[in-house]
Formats: structure tokens, sequence, C-alpha cells
């Protein structure tokens, strides 16, 4: 038999072993059914709800629900319902603390010169004294 014969016979029995085995091959059987939105929004939900309660066994929760004195919740919700929703609560105070005198010149305020805020030299003579260089650090010597 020559070379080529011999191929062709062992491709042939390759190719019937591969047809027995997809024969007795069948792909599982999928066991998916398609949901209505309705039915995978109530899913969803009942997840999520599952999620929120595991922190907490459902048996501790009836009992703080029992323990809670009948309408205390219901009075400090109308309670917080009833309080006024304006600013009204905040005290007046004046719009402008900066306003001075009426400006000739409307919108335009001479610039503030630069310095260090009010105070600062007290801060840094306290400061200076504690360190351990002495009150007279910082000090420029006059000649």
């Amino acid at each position: 038999m020559s070379d080529a014969k011999k191929q062709a016979e062992e491709i042939a029995a390759l190719r019937k072993e591969v047809e027995e085995l997809k024969a007795k091959v069948s792909p599982p059987k999928s066991d998916f059914v398609p949901m209505s939105d309705a039915e995978h929004r109530d899913w969803v939900h009942q997840m999520r709800e599952l999620q929120a309660n595991t922190w907490m066994p459902p048996n501790a929760i009836r009992d703080m629900v029992a323990a809670e004195p009948r309408g205390f919740m219901r009075d400090v919700a109308l309670r917080d319902n009833r309080a006024p929703q304006t600013a009204a609560m905040i005290p007046n105070q004046p719009s402008n603390v900066r306003a001075s005198q009426p400006s000739p010149t409307p919108g335009w305020v001479d610039p503030t010169p630069l310095s260090p805020p009010p105070g600062i030299g007290l801060i840094d003579r306290g400061v200076n004294a504690a360190l351990p260089h002495g009150p007279e650090w910082g000090k420029e010597k006059k000649e």
C-alpha cells in the first residue's frame, strides 16, 4: 500500500470516529426561562431587601419596634414637619458688616494695605519667649 492510500484510510477512520463521538454527545439542555420586566424588578427588589436586612436578624428588629413607646416616632415626625421651613429661624444679622460711610464713587474701595493679621505680634513674642533661642531672637540690631 502506498503512503497516500494509508493516509486516506486513517483520515476516513478518524472522521468516522469523530462522527460517532458527536452522535453520543448532545449539548446540555438549557433551563433558562425568560422573565418579564415586572418579574425581573420584583426579583431585584427581593435581593435588595435580603441584602439590606442581613445586618440585623428579624427578631431583633421586632424587639426594637416593640420597645418604642407608642406614638413616639409619629410625634417626632409631626414635630419636625411642623417646624418652620424658612430661614426665619436664623437671627437677623447686618447684611454688610464692613460697610462704612457711603462712598462718592460707588463700587470702588481703597485697597487694604498688606500686613500681618492683628494680634500676630503678641503670638510671635510669646512663641519667641518660649523657644530655646530666647526672647531676643528675631529682633534686629539697631545701630
